[in-house]
């Protein structure tokens, strides 16, 4: 029955966390796996209104087919706050509505990738840009992260013997491991990519997350010719309406559009008008401040409680913004063995396996800090201590 199906999807793994994520169903599983935003924090009442607004001045419009390319209200607020938080020039016709930003990294990979193709990526790296990825059988060169960004020597070597086609990066508060590239090793970066022919991914979906330390700049800034941007509304409105964008110009966005158009035509129309109605309010920045002011909260007692309740031999990341932080455990200590200890003590996380190429056996886990509240993270991490204790009286 097997070869039915396409060699495209044959070796495409199943998204790890999701199968994660149905083990901690349990309701006395304390959850640190999932990259969920705090639903408590979502601008319920708000969006509501925002509905209501939409039926009263647009009516049936709302419900119809629309443009590929995406709202005009909503592609004017992304470009008008590109011009107010990064002073970037991004005119609207360079910005493409998609269906979360999951969508634009598959909308790249049909654009840009063959297979075989070569494709740098962060290690760890975003699970959900491996598995996009993956689906076009292209070539993964992983280069890895350190507290202050990418490992430029690594970066380097990958250009001796191999001409890739992409670089993706998230290089503010990345996902798994929490760290911001430093203004020194973006240039450093920029500076390696300058003369190759190559595009850069900046995935930002964290952006506007930062509760600590000061903004660097984008890599629109540092290379803006080769430079493809990502953003979303999943982190700072509501990750259900999956909202995302695209920032490319040229040759690059006209194929993007066309692998739009024959995917899904365009986003969900209805979910565009909502959100850009309950952006027209103007309470944007305060939601964010509030959910800023939460999640560093959150952040904090996630650091003291790890510092209280871990062994001392365990390191772990600082985050200056985002949603995790990264925990590295003695070398010879399987994360995924710990998995199924604190599965036992009802507490979860995600293994590092899944944010490697090739490595089934890592030392790694990353936590979520964002989706639970501080009582609950003190608990959580107390019960996960005792599994590390646990692991290592055993090893």
């Amino acid at each position: 029955m097997n070869n039915i199906f396409s060699d495209r999807i044959t070796d495409v793994p199943k998204s790890f966390i999701r199968e994660i994520l149905k083990v901690a169903v349990d309701e006395e599983v304390i959850s640190f796996a999932g990259g969920l935003p705090n639903r408590d924090l979502f601008p319920v009442e708000e969006l509501k209104k925002a509905t209501e607004l939409v039926f009263e001045k647009t009516g049936p419009a709302a419900l119809q087919y629309s443009n590929s390319e995406g709202s005009i209200e909503l592609r004017k607020f992304i470009s008008d706050r590109y011009k107010l938080k990064l002073n970037l020039t991004i005119p609207v016709e360079n910005i493409l509505i998609t269906s979360g930003s999951q969508q634009g990294l598959d909308l790249l990979g049909k654009t840009f990738l063959n297979e075989g193709d070569d494709i740098i990526i962060e290690e760890p790296g975003y699970l959900g840009a491996i598995q996009a990825f993956s689906v076009y059988k292209s070539r993964f060169n992983p280069v890895k992260v350190h507290e202050e960004g990418m490992d430029v020597e690594a970066l380097y070597h990958v250009f001796q013997g191999r001409n890739p086609k992409l670089i993706y990066t998230v290089p503010n508060f990345q996902n798994p491991s929490g760290i911001s590239y430093s203004e020194e090793n973006r240039k450093a970066v920029a500076g390696i990519l300058q003369s190759e022919k190559i595009f850069l991914i900046e995935d930002d979906p964290y952006g506007d997350l930062r509760y600590t330390g000061q903004p660097k700049s984008s890599f629109s800034q540092i290379l803006p010719d080769k430079t493809i941007m990502l953003g979303s509304f999943s982190k700072t409105v509501v990750p259900g309406f999956r909202l995302g964008w695209i920032v490319a110009s040229g040759d690059i966005y006209e194929k993007l559009l066309i692998a739009k158009q024959a995917s899904d035509l365009h986003t969900n129309q209805f979910a565009q008008c909502v959100i850009a109605e309950y952006l027209a309010m103007g309470n944007f920045d305060a939601h964010v401040s509030r959910i800023k002011k939460a999640y560093d909260l959150q952040r904090k007692a996630m650091i003291m409680s790890i510092q209280k309740h871990f062994p001392a031999n365990v390191e772990f990341t600082h985050p200056e913004g985002g949603m995790f932080l990264w925990v590295s455990l003695p070398n010879s200590i399987s994360s995924m063995k710990l998995f199924n200890i604190a599965i036992k003590n009802k507490v979860a996380f995600v293994p590092g396996n899944p944010f490697y190429i090739g490595k089934t056996e890592t030392n790694t886990l990353r936590l979520n800090f964002s989706n639970v509240d501080e009582a609950t993270i003190e608990v959580g991490i107390a019960r996960l201590g005792k599994a590390i204790e646990e692991l290592l009286d055993g090893s």
